[in-house]
């Protein structure tokens, strides 16, 4: 008796657990497209990115969110796979891109900076924003 009750409170913490964890999950859309991201939202968070990461689902990505809005540079030291940086501004309209940006195989490793301000980034596997037609203008939708 005690062994089931045991098994039945597993499966209700498992399930707890995993109907929490479905509220969290964050995604955009960009050009009808639906991203499940991870969010950035601390320093920490925003240092570490996608950092060693060797492989990244097609419908995954990064969302960083920053405080103000202010020109961004982003780089890919210890970072595996090329990446595409999509920079928006308060509105969630796209300011600027960086395109299939290759890992860092050397340091110093350089930095992609944004072509004006903005307070949110978008992190896609390489060559995503391509495929997509993605242009500076484009908005992004956000849901938490």
């Amino acid at each position: 008796m005690f062994l089931r009750a045991l098994r039945t409170m597993a499966a209700l913490s498992l399930f707890i657990c995993s109907s929490v964890n479905a509220q969290a999950i964050s995604y955009v859309v960009l050009k009808g497209k639906t991203f499940y991201v991870e969010l950035a939202e601390n320093d920490e968070q925003h240092a570490r990115g996608l950092m060693f990461r060797e492989q990244m689902s097609p419908d995954r990505g990064m969302f960083f969110i920053f405080r103000d809005e202010f020109m961004q540079a982003f780089w890919m030291k210890n970072t595996l796979i090329p990446l595409d940086m999509l920079y928006f501004d308060k509105k969630f309209r796209l300011v600027s891109l960086q395109s299939n940006v290759p890992p860092c195989k050397a340091d110093p490793c350089p930095s992609y900076p944004s072509s004006g301000p903005a307070k949110y980034v978008l992190e896609l596997n390489g060559g995503t924003a391509d495929k997509l037609g993605v242009k500076p203008g484009d908005e992004l939708e956000f849901h938490r």
